[in-house]
């Protein structure tokens, strides 16, 4: 199918967009001196200051996570990324409360081997480079350790197992707990080890949990944490929308998640966030179904939920489509109504409103659209009316997941929605007579004013979803590619 002038003007028009979101990024983070070139030194020391304070006379000591086997390439881990910066394996932090001063203890000579580049060594200038007081040998920690030993002053440690990405807090403490009771395993996780050997080392010292601290900072995003999400969640839109252009019965599921994975790739993302939850036909009244084996039948709804981890950022939207390009009247009828009813919670957010009473005035838009809805089969009345007592009947205080360096991130630090929180709702509305669920989900900005929704420009009504599939996908594309001989 050959390219329109329209589509073409479209695709011009969003390459603009994406570098015109780029520049702006850029403007702010690609000349400072910081190692993953994120964020500015300032970004990482006004994060430590802010557990300096919460310390008081305390001494914050971190490490970072270890080099990758084989041929992978490097993440840090999450907390000691947020308070840092540093990209290097085996780095040691400690954040004194009391000097006020950040001593960063690095391996010699080590070099990150995926990307076969030295990493940054001891001395004053890398010191500047990443805006600490000192950065010294790693071999040099258990002297330092020693003399913090003699002031018997507490040592705050995370004591979570790291995440890496890919993955959620809760993830990883499940892993460590299931590894730990094994029989034939029984490991300790490498924070456990760590503070084992922290109060070997200063046994009058109290060891105390950081995460609290840090998971209280990481709660409310800042202005650069937000543009990087905000861009995570522009590129998620542009591979599911990808995806919807591509769909066609007879394809797997997993070739859209190929569709995805493009636009995550070429965008500079480092992987995804979480596995790709690609859902069709029957497959939509489940959650969490990753196989992505299944072939798409003509008359399937397709269920998409999948981002990309993004400098060390998450996203996470899920959108509905019809595996053909067309809904059929049933669906139709079911996917208004289940939109109509989303969009009563969504319109419902209010800042400093807690949760709770967000539902209780959304219950109240719901009735009205249910009493004016004109519904044709009671199949669909009855799972909407499910959906609307569930939200009656609900006594949580939640929306949905907060997002930030994890999918599932820290929890909100206040029982109220304030500004630079953000979070999903991803209500699941099932109708098993017909073999088929709904899920739709979106990434909600609090902001001073109320919010936003940062990922509404991936369509949503059913003209624009199917105007949308109507356009040529990579597929067609790749058709179109000349084989060499």
């Amino acid at each position: 199918m050959p390219l329109s002038f329209a589509h073409l003007r479209g695709l011009i028009s969003r390459m603009f967009a994406v570098v015109a979101t780029m520049v702006v990024l850029a403007t702010d983070v690609a000349a400072q001196p910081v190692m993953t070139n994120i964020f500015p030194p300032s970004e990482f020391a006004a994060r430590r200051t802010a557990v300096m304070q919460a310390i008081g006379d305390g001494v914050a000591i971190l490490q970072g996570t270890i080099e990758r086997p084989g041929e992978q390439p490097f993440r840090q881990s999450n907390q000691f990324y947020y308070l840092t910066g540093i990209a290097q394996p085996r780095v040691i932090a400690v954040v004194d409360g009391r000097t006020r001063q950040t001593s960063i203890y690095l391996n010699r000579d080590s070099h990150d081997r995926a990307y076969g580049v030295p990493s940054l060594g001891p001395g004053d200038s890398a010191a500047r480079a990443i805006g600490v007081d000192v950065v010294a040998p790693r071999d040099s920690f258990a002297a330092a350790l020693t003399r913090l030993a003699t002031e018997r002053r507490a040592i705050y440690t995370p004591f979570r197992p790291e995440v890496l990405g890919e993955a959620s807090s809760g993830d990883a403490q499940g892993q460590a707990r299931a590894t730990k009771s094994d029989p034939w395993d029984g490991r300790s996780s490498r924070e456990e080890t760590f503070i084992a050997k922290l109060k070997a080392a200063a046994p009058s010292a109290e060891i105390k949990n950081l995460d609290p601290i840090l998971d209280s900072l990481r709660g409310t995003k800042s202005e650069r944490e937000i543009a990087i999400i905000r861009e995570a969640t522009r590129i998620t839109g542009l591979g599911i929308m990808e995806a919807m252009r591509d769909a066609r019965p007879g394809m797997h599921e997993y070739e859209l998640q190929a569709d995805a994975e493009y636009a995550f790739k070429k965008y500079g993302s480092y992987g995804a966030a979480y596995f790709a939850l690609i859902m069709s036909g029957p497959m939509t009244l489940t959650t969490h179904y990753h196989k992505n084996t299944r072939v798409l039948q003509d008359g399937d709804l397709v269920d998409f939920d999948y981002a990309p981890d993004y400098e060390y950022y998450a996203s996470d939207v899920t959108r509905i489509f019809p595996a053909n390009g067309k809904f059929t009247p049933t669906q139709r009828e079911a996917y208004t109504i289940y939109l109509r009813l989303y969009q009563a919670l969504m319109t419902s957010i209010k800042v400093h409103a807690a949760p709770r009473d967000i539902i209780a005035a959304a219950v109240v838009k719901m009735d009205s659209i249910m009493t004016s809805f004109r519904f044709t089969d009671p199949a669909i009345r009855a799972a909407a009316t499910a959906f609307v007592t569930r939200y009656r009947e609900s006594r949580s205080n939640s929306l949905g997941h907060t997002v930030g360096m994890e999918v599932h991130d820290v929890r909100n630090p206040t029982q109220t929605l304030e500004p630079g929180q953000i979070f999903t709702i991803e209500p699941q509305m099932n109708i098993p007579e017909h073999n088929f669920g709904l899920r739709l989900e979106d990434m909600i900005l609090i902001t001073p004013s109320g919010y936003e929704n940062m990922s509404a420009f991936i369509p949503v009504e059913i003209a624009d979803i199917e105007k949308l599939m109507k356009e040529p996908g990579l597929s067609d594309a790749a058709l179109k590619m000349p084989i060499k001989q």
